[in-house]
């Protein structure tokens, strides 16, 4: 029985993003143990928050959080509990090995590392995206922490064309998101229902303008007038059935909720329709998989959309989108940073009349996907062989 850590991965976490990236994880540690023939049970490591999902059958226990201040004279349980470990897995959930949200966050997360690769655990770094690292001293601490890993997985072309520009090219595979084997099940539709249904994912911390207030993503676009412009486009028509989907939902931080934005949105629109508050990110997908068109400004309530094949409109707000979705050569992007709000709007809306042709190439681009996250299964089940025959 290996024992696997998954570090920056959670169960519990309010934002379905960062359980779809765990559920997924999973669901690939599962089929690659199959591959290798050995079995599994995991230890995470990251964030907890106040839901609760996870796959039946799975040996899986709640590992001690992270904590910098033990780490002196070997009191850290976090440290204890990874040396234990075979191996461990760091997703970073998914963006977060970067210095954009701030020198703390960066030196939290390095630190995380630093006390695996001092265990001499092998540390692999899953598909996530990796950067930007803004100032120098931060980018030669990642580089230098990322050079003793096993293995850095990029999400993207933008990280993997950044960590060969540092010289990690070698060491270092694209494939893409691991939310796109996130399992679901399609809803089945009434053959007589005629309405197109619409599903505008809001997103609580660009319409709040960031954690600090005051545009803290740099956008050209004004986030609360599009969503308002969109739901009063799209409410206009009997024919169109609109769904407000909330993907990050954090009761203690009310800037960060996606419904908090909704609740106001429905006040104002009340032709609109608030999606059911979803158990688990697989039930959030399976929610989106029934749409005929959406638009969202959460990464992976976007991708949860492709990979089911519903025509999708992104709207970017870090490279993190445009990096993942040019990876796939899917083109439909409204990009925030880059477009005002009349741009971006007349994107979204071309891409609605436009949305049999967006499902077809969002079929196409999931193929590729599933293509690359078959590369970093089989990668994971050689090293379960490793680490069996360690």
């Amino acid at each position: 029985m290996l024992r696997i850590g998954l570090l920056w991965h959670s169960l519990s976490s309010d934002n379905l993003g960062v359980g779809a990236l765990t559920e997924s994880q999973l669901a690939l540690c599962r089929e690659a143990a199959e591959l290798a023939g050995v079995d599994l049970e995991f230890v995470l490591f990251g964030t907890s928050g106040g839901q609760s999902y996870g796959p039946q059958g799975v040996k899986l226990a709640q590992g001690s959080a992270v904590s910098v201040r033990q780490m002196p004279g070997g009191r850290s349980a976090y440290e204890r509990e990874v040396a234990a470990c075979d191996a461990v897995l760091d997703i970073g959930e998914g963006d977060s090995f970067t210095d954009i949200y701030g020198l703390r966050r960066f030196a939290f997360m390095l630190a995380s590392k630093q006390m695996v690769l001092r265990q001499g655990v092998p540390l692999v770094l899953s598909p996530q995206t990796i950067g930007p690292f803004e100032s120098r001293p931060v980018r030669w601490l990642a580089r230098r922490a990322m050079r003793r890993c096993a293995r850095v997985f990029a999400r993207d072309e933008l990280s993997m064309s950044y960590l060969e520009s540092q010289g990690l090219g070698a060491a270092a595979t694209e494939v893409v998101d691991v939310a796109f084997r996130l399992p679901f099940v399609r809803p089945v539709r009434d053959s007589e229902d005629a309405m197109i249904d619409i599903g505008i994912n809001v997103s609580g911390l660009l319409h709040s303008g960031g954690y600090a207030g005051a545009n803290q993503f740099g956008l050209r676009v004004d986030y609360p007038q599009l969503v308002r412009r969109l739901i009063a486009h799209f409410t206009a028509v009997d024919r169109h059935r609109v769904w407000l989907i909330s993907h990050v939902v954090p009761d203690h931080l009310p800037r960060d909720d996606d419904r908090v934005a909704v609740r106001e949105l429905l006040q104002a629109f009340p032709r609109a329709r608030a999606a059911p508050q979803f158990g688990s990110p697989s039930e959030a997908k399976s929610f989106i998989s029934g749409m005929d068109f959406m638009t969202g400004a959460r990464m992976h309530a976007c991708i949860a959309a492709i990979s089911s094949g519903v025509a999708v409109v992104p709207l970017a707000y870090s490279r993190k989108f445009n990096g993942l979705f040019a990876t796939l050569g899917y083109p439909w992007l409204a990009d925030g940073k880059a477009q005002d709000t009349d741009q971006a709007l007349q994107t979204i809306l071309d891409g609605f009349e436009r949305r049999e042709q967006l499902a077809a190439d969002a079929r196409r681009s999931n193929a590729l996907a599933q293509a690359r996250l078959d590369v970093y299964r089989d990668y994971l089940a050689d090293l379960f062989r490793q680490c069996q025959r360690a």
